[in-house]
Order: C-alpha cells, then sequence, then structure tokens
C-alpha cells in the first residue's frame, strides 16, 4: 500500500479488501484498518480546528493591540 493510498479516503480499495478478507484473520484486520484510519482522520480535523482556532486567537490579538493604541493617540 503506497503512502498515498494510506492517506485517502478510498471506496474501491475497502471494498477490494473486504471482497478478499475471506477469514476471520482477515476480516478483523480489514476492521482494524477501518478503525486506525477513521482514527486518523479524526486527529487531522481535530488539528486542523486547533490551527484555525490559534490563527483566529492571533489574528484577535493584533486588531486587539491595534484597536488600543488607536484609542490611547485619539
Amino acid at each position: 500500500m503506497s503512502e498515498q493510498e494510506a492517506t485517502t479516503y478510498n471506496y474501491q480499495r475497502y471494498r477490494q479488501l473486504l471482497s478478499e478478507a475471506v477469514d476471520e484473520s482477515s476480516r478483523l484486520q480489514l476492521i482494524s484498518l477501518l478503525i486506525a484510519e477513521k482514527a486518523r482522520d479524526r486527529l487531522e480535523a481535530q488539528r486542523a480546528s486547533d490551527r484555525s482556532a490559534m490563527t483566529a486567537e492571533t489574528v484577535a490579538k493584533v486588531l486587539g493591540n491595534g484597536r488600543r493604541e488607536h484609542l490611547q493617540r485619539g
């Protein structure tokens, strides 16, 4: 499995893996893979949310500081 395949949600790939899961062991491996990839997706979403929050906080600080300086001058 290539790095690109591991980082994209590819239904065709999952369908193929499911068709190849002919015994309990391979089915359990597929379930583990699906769980791990969903957890990775959730972690990435959380990181993106954290980055957005940090950016918003930084912008608010910068704009807030500029506003205070303007009021002090006025």
